[in-house]
């Protein structure tokens, strides 16, 4: 019997389209904010750090069929939403 209720997967970035990961790691930058303490970084900057991050396994993205809806989040913040 399938669940009610499924729950959200990760998606390996290489099953994105490069457009469409481009648009979510925008999306996560700016849902995260411009405060990067004592100094600020550049746009280029973090979408790097955000591309290394996906590679390092640190961010995921993630589908969440109940919301159809795609993001990026922090693997543990992944992690405890499964809990």
């Amino acid at each position: 019997m399938e669940s009610e209720h499924p729950e959200p997967v990760i998606v390996p970035k290489d099953r994105i389209s490069p457009e469409s990961l481009e648009e979510l790691i925008a999306e996560f930058i700016l849902r995260e904010g411009t405060d990067y303490g004592a100094q600020e970084i550049t746009y280029d900057t973090k979408v790097r750090q955000i591309h290394r991050q996906l590679e390092s396994g640190d961010v995921c993205i993630v589908y969440d069929p109940r919301e159809d809806s795609v993001s990026i989040v922090g693997k543990d913040s992944f992690a405890r939403s499964l809990s």
